[in-house]
């Protein structure tokens, strides 16, 4: 991974209509050969962030530069140097997979000998050749997803953006996607942009991460240092009794701090095992009866948590659930 700085992003802003905020003045820098993801919820602004650096959609405030272009004063020379992959598919059902991946460098003007070869070369890498003369309307939902990805390289990109690229798959497929893309950046020395609302993805995939929510991005760091920075382990409780016992949790040995929010403590411990036992064990002797009480360690989940007082897991059932009511009605 290099030092140089491929993407440059400075006060970044979307607003839609007269007073909706999508990107809230975000700044960052990706490097050179990284693979940096933005991690949030549907919604958080980060489908809307990507749109921008691909030249999509215009700023209302704000700078980016990717590759050292400037994606407004020279969104054709960023075009020429970037791949993208939608959320949504974006590849023709009626064609075969190897006529899609013509199709797309028709696009940017290759000619067509080069294109043959590179077809070949990228039907290869995704494991799609010998699928390639089938239609893509007979390809499975993670084949479809490797076809796009495989298209969005034609051009041979030095950054490659992929928004949500395994949204909507079954993990099965969801981590043989997660080995193609580790792939190009090992074999490519490809910069990966990717945004994701699962944490799976995110701590496996990678190099950085930036936690946004609401339009702001709120932390940025490796996922090891983000989960160390959470300084020990977490332990949740609750009890029956409607009284607040924060000041007791805080005078056990090893508490490091305690948060108390609709009736549930999140304690912040060091040696989580030891700690754990002393806790219930001081709660019971005082005559107080726990009724729930978990324990884990530090987690991107926790991160997030610890951010954003919400729990992405949370989120991801809630939309997930949302989702799954609105198609129950329709088919009513």
């Amino acid at each position: 991974m290099g030092s140089k700085k491929v993407i440059k992003v400075e006060n970044l802003t979307k607003v839609f209509g007269k007073n909706f905020v999508a990107v809230d003045h975000v700044s960052f820098e990706v490097k050179s050969g990284e693979i940096f993801g933005l991690l949030g919820p549907n919604g958080a602004g980060k489908t809307t962030t990507i749109k921008m650096l691909t030249t999509l959609l215009k700023p209302t405030e704000g700078k980016a530069y990717v590759y050292g272009y400037d994606v407004v004063e020279q969104a054709n020379e960023v075009r020429k140097v970037i791949g993208v992959v939608h959320q949504g598919h974006t590849i023709d059902e009626n064609l075969t997979g190897y006529e899609n991946i013509l199709l797309s460098a028709d696009l940017y003007g290759i000619p067509k000998d080069v294109a043959k070869k590179r077809a070949q070369e990228l039907l290869e890498l995704v494991g799609l050749t010998k699928f390639k003369d089938k239609k893509v309307e007979t390809y499975s939902g993670g084949m479809k997803r490797r076809l796009e990805i495989a298209c969005s390289l034609i051009n041979r990109p030095k950054i490659l953006f992929l928004d949500e690229p395994t949204s909507g798959l079954d993990v099965q497929t969801r981590i043989a996607i997660w080995e193609y893309i580790r792939k190009l950046k090992e074999e490519y020395d490809m910069t990966i942009f990717l945004t994701t609302h699962y944490l799976e993805e995110a701590d496996s995939l990678c190099d950085r991460i930036a936690i946004m929510d609401k339009g702001k991005i709120l932390a940025i760091d490796s996922p090891k240092n983000l989960k160390d920075s959470l300084g020990g382990d977490i332990i949740t409780l609750k009890i029956k009794e409607d009284v607040d016992i924060t000041k007791i949790i805080q005078g056990i040995e090893n508490v490091k701090e305690v948060k108390y929010e609709d009736k549930i403590y999140r304690i912040k411990v060091a040696k989580g095992e030891e700690t754990l036992p002393i806790i219930i064990r001081s709660l019971t002797r005082r005559g107080y009866t726990i009724t729930e009480i978990s324990f884990s360690k530090p987690s991107l989940n926790e991160v997030y948590l610890e951010y954003t007082g919400r729990s992405l897991r949370d989120e991801e059932y809630l939309n997930t659930h949302h989702l799954n009511s609105r198609i129950v009605e329709r088919k009513r």
